[in-house]
This record gives structure tokens, C-alpha cells and sequence, in this order.
């Protein structure tokens, strides 16, 4: 099968397509033949050589497939060869052929195609382990999302939207993103080049502050989401784009009871991943079902072209999500 192999630490380039031989699915494992796979950014810290996958897991990037089920493990009892299928894995999805633990495996969401597909199982978990489960977002909560043109940001703030959130703020670099983040059902798209984001949420909280902010800037974000958060705030850090957060006053957090949490998906055991899984196909699928949530395909690439891939993801242009399409 064709695969992408990060040749060294680096930039897109040293991501190159070579042969391997297909994988034999484990006794609780699939074979899934992969259609379409979703681009996230640790798969550009792994190719960086900041974020190496947990013990076992393929070298091979991708966290996240679309595609059909092509050989069973002899323990696996939830699906038959042919059905197609989305999963999160723990890398290997930039490949043709992928093994998915059975109980990080889901049947497609009606009404999806394989590539919108592709783009749920990382995001979504991530958004809904962060935002709901740690960040305990309730309805009638404001929230400020920062990327909000991302991947984890167009979808936090579709099912913010969905789920009853009171005021939506997001974070942006242009006017397109601005545009695309209301559409999605932000109130408030603020322009990081153009505005102060503490400043348009405290005009836009009579001064209050947002109730759960999900970060993944970091940097000097860090401070000033401690000046942009309300009493007993959560902030929930799910990424470091921006690297640390070198001076912090963490007087703010004292004075207003903050919550700062911080999590990864990938190494979480399948038994954790499993529970997730429960609650998405209970609370968030029938509203991706009724098209309420869809995830917003910006642009997709051919599996051998994953480098193009990574260099769009990295330029921060696009809007949603970016998709490997992978030809047999």
C-alpha cells in the first residue's frame, strides 16, 4: 500500500509517499480500507518532531479516517466487512490501509460523504472532551473560542451553537474568517490583527468576561485570558500554535477562581475513547444527522500530496477543516 513517511523532523517536504505492506488487523482490530483522512495539527508537531506518538502506535501520521471495513479481528463483533465506517486512530491514517481499535470505531453518520466524515472523529472528541466534558460549558454560558477558523474552532462553535450557548466570541486573522466564523453562529468574530480580543470581550460581556474560553494559541494568550475570563471561569488549553507562555500574572486567576486545564486525546486508553464515543452518538450525532452540525470542508488534497497539506495548514488561510482524499 502507498503511505506518507516523515522522513526527518521538518518542514511539509520531508513528507514523502513510500510502500508498505498492509497491516493484519490484532484480535479487537479493523482493517479499514481508508477513503478520506482529516489533517490536524498534531500531525504537524509529529512531523516537526515535537509530539511522537504513544508506544505502539504507527509512525505513520494521521489521527483520524474515513473508509470501509476490509478484514475483522477474530474478537471483533460490532461490524462486518464492507460497512463503512469513521475512526479515531492513533496514527497510520495517512495510508490506504489503517487498523482502528474496534471500540474507537463508529459506523458513518448518516447523511455525511466519506470526506465530511473524515473530519469528525479528532476534532469532535478533542472539542467535546475539552468544552464539555473538562470545561463543563453548559447552556446559557458564553464562550470565546480562539481559532475560531480552525478545525477545533468551526467545530466548538457549531456545537456551542447547537448545544445553547448565550454569546459565542471567536478569534480570527481576516475579514474571510470573520465572515465564515458568523455564519457558523458566532455573535462575535474578533480580528487578532485589527483588535484587542480582552477589550471586544469585556464590550461585548458588559464587562463581565466569558465563562469557558478554549485556547489553542498559548503564548501570551495566556495572560490575557485570565484578564478576558469571568468569575469561576474555565480555560480550557488544547494547544501551544504560539509556544509558551513565558510571563503570567496569575494574580487574575486567584482573585476570579479560574480554572486553567489542559489535556491531550491521543494517549487516552480505548476504554476512555470508548466513553467519549458514547456520548457523541447520543448527544451530538442526531444533530449532525438533522444537519445542524456539519463539519466544514475547506479544502482537500490527495494523499500524496500531504505535504501541500501541511503547508496550508501551517499558512493559517484556511477556514475548517483540511482532508487527505487516498485513490486505490
Amino acid at each position: 500500500m502507498t503511505v506518507i513517511e516523515i522522513t526527518r523532523p521538518g518542514d511539509p517536504q520531508v513528507l514523502k509517499p513510500a510502500r508498505r505492506a498492509v497491516p493484519t488487523p490484532g484480535p479487537r482490530e479493523i482493517l479499514i480500507r481508508v477513503h478520506a483522512a482529516g489533517v490536524n495539527g498534531p500531525d504537524l508537531l509529529q512531523r516537526k518532531g515535537l509530539y511522537d506518538p504513544p508506544a505502539g502506535a504507527s509512525d505513520i501520521p494521521g489521527l483520524e479516517i474515513a473508509g470501509e471495513v476490509a478484514a475483522l479481528g477474530s474478537e471483533v463483533t460490532r461490524f462486518s466487512v464492507g460497512d463503512p465506517v469513521i475512526a479515531l486512530v492513533t496514527g497510520g491514517g495517512y495510508a490506504q490501509y489503517t487498523v482502528a481499535d474496534e471500540r474507537t470505531t463508529m459506523h458513518l453518520p448518516g447523511g455525511l460523504s466519506m470526506i465530511e466524515a473524515a473530519a469528525l472523529p479528532e476534532t469532535f472528541m478533542t472539542v467535546w472532551v475539552n468544552l464539555f466534558q473538562r470545561g463543563q460549558f453548559k447552556a446559557g454560558e458564553s464562550l470565546l473560542v480562539h481559532g475560531g477558523a480552525s478545525g477545533i474552532g468551526t467545530t466548538a462553535t457549531m456545537l456551542a451553537k447547537a448545544l445553547g450557548a448565550s454569546k459565542i466570541f471567536t478569534t480570527v486573522a481576516n475579514a474571510q474568517q470573520q465572515a465564515a466564523s458568523l455564519a457558523l453562529g458566532a455573535d462575535v468574530a474578533i480580528d487578532y490583527n485589527r483588535e484587542d480580543f480582552v477589550e471586544q470581550v469585556l464590550l461585548g460581556t458588559e464587562q463581565l468576561g466569558v465563562d469557558v474560553i478554549v485556547d489553542i494559541i498559548a503564548g501570551d494568550y495566556v495572560a490575557r485570558n485570565f484578564q478576558a475570563a469571568a468569575m469561576n471561569a474555565r480555560i480550557v488549553q488544547i494547544g501551544v500554535v504560539k509556544g509558551p507562555a513565558t510571563q503570567v500574572d496569575l494574580f487574575p486567576m486567584l482573585v476570579k477562581r479560574l480554572t486553567h486545564l489542559g489535556s491531550t486525546l491521543r494517549s487516552r486508553s480505548p476504554e476512555d475513547k470508548a466513553g467519549i464515543i458514547a456520548e457523541l452518538e447520543s448527544k451530538v450525532w442526531p444533530h449532525v444527522q438533522s444537519g445542524a452540525v456539519k463539519p466544514l470542508i475547506f479544502k482537500t488534497f490527495a494523499l500524496t500530496d500531504a505535504d501541500q497539506a501541511h503547508a496550508l495548514m501551517e499558512s493559517g488561510q484556511h477556514i475548517g477543516k483540511v482532508v487527505l482524499t487516498v485513490a486505490h
